[in-house]
């Protein structure tokens, strides 16, 4: 059936929990009520990815591109743009540097230095609608691994490609797949790694919301290549939604033919099943991830064999995560020669983000890889929220490191990452600005990596609540002389003796902060002060005597009851003054003072 208008709904978890669901069931309620069902196609999509200015509505093919948009603001949409023909100007997207409404998506600066490959169906299509995916060309690149490709040219053309391992540590994909074709063993496995547990992080679950069947379609691409007939997507049960229409999904494929026995009649078995994790960061890493599908506790064990040789239930394995399995379909499609084109020398392709933090744009962005910190900061993110100064970005999540604005200008791959003492990892981007502390965030991290670490081996173990433990002494005022050195020994140790990824990467946040903040780090030490005030054991707060009016609001917001008034005053009004040694360091007096009588030292 043709329809004059199609409305595309963000069905992304983030406009999901800010009443995308009701959005979208006011929009078919008001077409309804307004008699224009037959005439407008409402579809719930994937993310935008434009997530600090959801939820999102789209109005195809005036290509209107609303913002902020709020469950009542149904009937004015149906009414104007449905009815009328009108757009809803209030609603459409308006830029600080666009000089009017963005009319195309294109238009808007977010967008426009974004190449989306591995997005390229989120936000444009049903994801729970076969039918929509395969009218986008999903599957046609399935067809010529099942009728026309070997193995060996599968295999071959993700080498032309050059397409690396998504997940962090950007080995390259073709080379894996055929180490586990060449493997020997009559079985063997695939397994799609969502188990994304970076803070901040949610590239594969938006990607599995938004597109769940390049996920599957990659999958079945690599059981042909490696001679696999059995698929596994380990994913946290904490990401129901994504869960749920990945089990659409693989019914849907299944009822297609796609899935199952004799493929499309093709002769290759193929099926995919769910695994649940309980949400370990150590879990992402291969061999742990491998024990926990297998039912065992995730914790790593030494490589050699590698899953290539040796992996799940001892057979043949190639793990590949959601990022990169969702590339594999437009190389089978368009040819490795076409991802070939976009990148670097070294890392082919494009990169997806989840930019988050003190950016004003924050939201998922797809971008060539050798695009520079600074493009996606202040150009596709718009710089630093509330005109603060920017400090620094973490890249990499626990395991990378915070850059400084000294390599703003570095193109984003992977050498580059590591040589700046971060790393690509699965592509998390934190932002932050002056008010933020480095030794927090440090510790932050720390405490993360100290609950994450499985304990297995003694490097991580130990080395993890040691670096917590001295940095829990900075940050509460009893940095001693030599911290800094032991941070630093400690963390190089870990890196070079711990068993996995976890251990080896966990003090980056440490040493590249140490190594690039180390005035600040310095300054907790030696004056026993933290220049953003996030350390509270370093704020000391002081009342102005000349400015202070004597009005006692401070006092009366007091939950500890130590400010009281000055004694033996001339003042009509006495001024008030803080007991420090009661001090909570809560900081509700500074909030509560309109005259700028209180400030924090």
């Amino acid at each position: 059936m043709a329809y004059n208008h199609y409305i595309l709904t963000c069905g992304g978890t983030a406009c999901e929990s800010n009443k995308g669901a009701e959005i979208y069931e006011r929009l078919i309620a008001e077409a309804e009520k307004q008699n224009v069902r037959g005439e407008v196609q409402i579809v719930k999509t994937g993310c935008f990815g434009f997530c600090e200015r959801g939820p999102i509505v789209k109005v195809l093919p005036e290509e209107s591109f609303y913002v902020d948009v709020k469950p009542e603001d149904a009937p004015e949409i149906i009414a104007e743009q449905i009815v009328k023909g009108r757009e809803v100007k209030r609603l459409l997207y308006k830029g600080e540097t666009e000089k009017k409404s963005s009319i195309a998506v294109e238009d808007i600066e977010f967008y426009q230095k974004q190449v989306r490959v591995v997005l390229r169906n989120c936000g444009v299509i049903n994801p729970e609608n076969i039918d929509e995916y395969i009218a986008r060309e999903g599957y046609s690149g399935l067809e010529k691994v099942l009728f026309e490709w070997t193995p060996e040219q599968v295999v071959n053309e993700m080498k032309i490609s050059g397409l690396r391992g998504r997940g962090g540590a950007g080995f390259p994909t073709w080379l894996k797949w055929d180490l586990a074709r060449k493997a020997q063993g009559d079985i063997k496995y695939v397994i799609c790694n969502a188990d994304e547990g970076d803070p901040g992080a949610y590239m594969d679950r938006s990607t599995i919301e938004g597109d769940p069947h390049s996920v599957i379609e990659g999958m079945i691409t690599a059981g042909k290549a490696i001679g696999a007939n059995t698929g596994f997507v380990y994913i946290r049960a904490e990401y129901p939604l994504a869960i749920e229409r990945l089990k659409r999904a693989l019914s849907q494929a299944q009822n297609y033919g796609l899935l199952g026995k004799n493929i499309l009649g093709s002769g290759f078995d193929f099926d995919i099943e769910i695994r649940l994790g309980a949400g370990a960061f150590v879990c992402g890493e291969e061999t742990a991830l491998i024990k926990s599908v297998e039912g065992n506790r995730g914790m790593p064990v030494p490589k050699p064999p590698f899953p290539a040789n040796k992996g799940l239930w001892q057979r043949p394995t190639v793990i590949n995560n959601v990022e990169t399995l969702a590339n594999i379909p437009v190389i089978t499609a368009k040819g490795g020669a076409w991802l070939a084109k976009i990148g670097t020398e070294k890392s082919k392709g494009t990169k997806v983000f989840a930019l988050t933090g003190k950016v004003k744009n924050s939201g998922l962005v797809e971008v060539p890889m050798g695009t520079t910190l600074r493009e996606i900061i202040f150009e596709i993110g718009g710089g630093i929220k509330d005109k603060k100064k920017f400090k620094g970005v973490q890249t990499g999540g626990p395991s990378g490191g915070i850059l400084t604005e000294a390599v703003l200008d570095t193109p984003i791959d992977y050498e580059s990452l590591t040589a700046n003492g971060s790393m690509m990892g699965s592509g998390g981007m934190i932002v932050m600005d002056e008010d933020d502390c480095v030794v927090d965030v440090a510790r932050f991290y720390m405490d993360f990596c100290v609950d994450e670490s499985c304990g297995k081996c003694s490097p991580c173990r130990i080395g993890t609540t040691q670096l917590l433990n001295i940095l829990d002494k900075i940050t509460t005022g009893n940095g001693e002389e030599g911290d800094l050195e032991k941070l630093e020994i400690i963390g190089k140790s870990m890196a070079k003796a711990s068993l996995c990824a976890l251990g080896q990467t966990a003090p980056n946040p440490v040493l590249s902060t140490v190594k690039n903040f180390k005035n600040e780090y310095l300054e907790h030490i030696h004056d026993k002060k933290c220049r953003s005030g996030k350390c509270k054991n370093l704020i000391r707060y002081v009342i102005n005597p000349e400015k202070c009016i004597g009005c006692g609001a401070c006092a009366k917001k007091c939950p500890a009851n130590c400010i009281v008034q000055v004694e033996g005053s001339d003042k009509k009004r006495p001024p008030y003054r803080i007991d420090l040694a009661a001090c909570l360091k809560c900081g509700e007096c500074f909030k509560t003072c309109k005259f700028g009588a209180i400030s924090k030292e």
